[in-house]
């Protein structure tokens, strides 16, 4: 077997993983995981699945947990620019030092399996293994586990007796796994919902809603729905919303989140809704779970990374569709760029005339990200073009093409959106730019 001597060897091995494995059955990762002495059997456990706004869910989650006092493990994907973001504790990466330990660790688990005739992990299945070896070294009060792909086959979905599940907005994504349909689509998502256990979910689908609850039922676990009638915007402004929350006759509490896009509060509410709904396990206050949600720090989703400078995630045609919602508010006032990618296996045409149609920017940069998937920047710029934008430039160079960007900007607002890869990049040279 290869040994791996040192981090940077260690982010090889795993990125090349997708080259010499294939998914594995969930019986896969349980048989590696009891090798590993179960780490995660008496973990206090939330299981989020979805199609948009898992991640921002967990990180509401997080920030009222560690504002309650208690240390929260974070499993989360994709990372932006390190892969030890998918692995958060308190708040902050884990070291590069605990995740070459957790790599060993894991490894050489996974080595002997194979030597019996058993299949490697996939990249994700093995990230999901170290985030667990990770967790029960630091001894965390509180997982939140956020799948990758799906519900119902995901390396996560082996976690047997979670406090919770959530079920976040469902749309069409990554359909050559999931399926054609929303019905379908919820089905697999529905898939982590565990007998006896609460499932807090977005009503606001019908169809979808529908499938949740039914098995819900099925499997005798109570079901709580979010419906858009259970929050309202109070303002809107550059600095982020305000809203109230309300359920089953309480008073409703006044909610302040730190990002400026309408879906954010559904986002919030599903969390809030589900601490409240957990408040006889972990006993903290609602001021506090509000001042959590205040403070909630969740990179490129709607980010403010300079003034008017907004990164978005956004990189399929919901998420695209909600970031127009968003960006057509501030067009009333402000005069709006947008600085685009995509990679190759999204419906990036789409999404385009989307932004096109929806907002009417009156500039746009397009750029391409590294890797396999590249969509060059004048493919890009060119459906633009034909979308009806006016004042169109492809510049290849991520850095080059911010610049250009936030110089055209001036005192308008400038957006960056159509892949998580692109915000990582950005961010990082942000950050890197910053006096």
């Amino acid at each position: 077997m290869v040994r791996i001597v040192n981090y940077t060897e260690a982010t090889h091995y795993i990125e090349e993983i997708p080259k010499f494995t294939t998914k594995n059955p969930p019986e896969h990762t349980k048989e590696l995981l009891r090798r590993m002495g179960n780490p995660q059997k008496g973990m206090k456990i939330i299981h989020v699945a979805g199609t948009n706004g898992k991640g921002s869910v967990c990180a509401y989650l997080n920030s009222m947990l560690m504002k309650g006092g208690y240390s929260c493990g974070l499993f989360t994907s994709p990372h932006l620019i390190r892969i030890n973001e998918r692995y958060m504790i308190n708040g902050e990466s884990v070291s590069d030092d605990l995740f070459l330990e957790a790599f060993d660790g894991t490894k050489k688990v996974v080595d002997a399996y194979i030597a019996e005739g058993s299949d490697h992990p996939s990249y994700f299945e093995m990230l999901f293994l170290m985030g667990m070896y990770i967790f029960r070294k630091r001894q965390v009060d509180y997982v939140i586990l956020e799948t990758g792909l799906g519900g119902r086959l995901d390396a996560t979905n082996v976690v047997e007796n979670p406090l919770a599940c959530i079920i976040t907005s469902i749309s069409r994504d990554h359909t050559e796994y999931l399926g054609d349909t929303i019905l379908e689509i919820a089905g697999e998502k529905a898939g982590i919902i565990k007998p006896g256990v609460p499932v807090i979910y977005d009503g606001h689908r019908k169809d979808a809603a529908e499938v949740i609850a039914v098995r819900a039922e099925e499997l005798h676990s109570p079901a709580f729905a979010l419906c858009p009638e259970m929050y309202t915007l109070r303002t809107n402004t550059r600095e982020g919303i305000t809203f109230e929350f309300r359920y089953d006759g309480e008073p409703p509490v006044t909610l302040k989140i730190p990002y400026i896009a309408a879906y954010q509060m559904m986002n919030a509410s599903l969390a809030y809704f589900t601490m409240r709904n957990l408040k006889r396990i972990h006993g903290i206050p609602a001021e506090v779970l509000i001042q959590g949600i205040e403070e909630t720090v969740w990179p490129c989703r709607m980010e403010t990374v300079l003034p008017g400078v907004i990164i978005d995630g956004a990189h399929n045609e919901d998420g695209v569709a909600r970031f127009v919602e968003t960006a057509r508010h501030f067009a009333k006032e402000n005069e709006i760029t947008i600085l685009f990618s995509a990679v190759s296996d999204k419906r990036y045409p789409d999404m385009i005339r989307e932004i096109a149609k929806g907002i009417r920017p009156d500039r746009v940069v397009t750029t391409q990200i590294s890797g396999e998937r590249v969509v060059p920047a004048g493919e890009l710029a060119q459906l633009f073009e034909q979308a009806g934008c006016r004042e169109v430039q492809a510049e290849p160079e991520v850095a080059k093409a911010f610049e250009s960007a936030y110089a055209g900007k001036k005192e308008g607002m400038l957006f960056c959106v159509g892949s998580l890869y692109l915000a990582g990049e950005l961010k990082e040279y942000i950050n890197r730019r910053k006096p």
